[in-house]
């Protein structure tokens, strides 16, 4: 589960490592730094607030069905979706870069926040464990990670793989919505999981290979 939470934080992330480089860009060297660690800090603070409260808004009925219908869209986007440019204006101050980091990761981290809350089962301190290690991971290692994500498209399919079965657990973690539609746990449970895994990931696919063909299209 640890792991879990772990992967779903690097896929996710890749985009906030480009707000760090933005935003402390204009900084002395010596301040960069430490711009880096205490904004880091503070958005590492927030994300866990934020999956804390949504584990909690998640027991209440049906909540968990919206939480994995957002990530079943989510999942698609990390296929389907280019990752737009940030455009943040770099700061030249260190209040003023360490706010840029924590306000920018707040407003960009809800599908990862959602991702990490279900993944991680009402457990607060997988939580907070899981965005601790995987901070760090993605400030120091999230260019290659982007990278090796643009050079090898199955790990994108890999990470989108793994939120869509995580959605699919949390959609029937809801008891009122089992209960609704008579299932109960077991191995019809982990076979809707894999179908709308499989659907999530050939939605992706269906869609990558008509923008590929609309792109051969235009240069013909």
């Amino acid at each position: 589960m640890l792991l879990k939470i772990i992967a779903i934080d690097i896929v996710l992330s890749g985009d906030n490592a480009v707000v760090i480089a933005m935003a402390t860009r204009n900084l002395p060297k010596q301040q960069q730094n430490k711009a880096i660690f205490i904004g880091t800090a503070g958005a590492v603070i927030l994300r866990i607030l934020f999956a804390t409260i949504i584990v909690y808004l998640l027991k209440i009925p049906y909540v968990n069905v919206i939480g994995g219908a957002l990530l079943l869209l989510i999942a698609y986007k990390v296929l389907a979706e280019e990752e737009e440019e940030a455009h943040v204006k770099a700061s030249t101050g260190l209040i003023a870069a360490v706010g840029t980091i924590i306000m920018a990761d707040a407003v960009m981290s809800l599908d990862n926040v959602v991702a990490v809350a279900g993944a991680a089962d009402g457990h607060l301190g997988l939580i907070a464990l899981g965005v601790a290690v995987s901070i760090p991971i993605m400030i120091f290692g999230s260019k290659f990670i982007v990278k090796a994500m643009h050079k090898y498209a199955w790990i994108a399919y890999i990470g989108a793989g793994i939120l869509a079965w995580t959605a699919g657990e949390m959609i029937l973690k809801d008891k009122g919505f089992t209960e609704f539609l008579h299932i109960e746990h077991g191995p019809v449970t982990y076979l809707i999981s894999a179908i709308l895994t499989i659907l999530v990931l050939f939605l992706g696919y269906a869609h990558n290979k008509k923008v590929e063909a609309n792109k051969i299209h235009k240069i013909g």
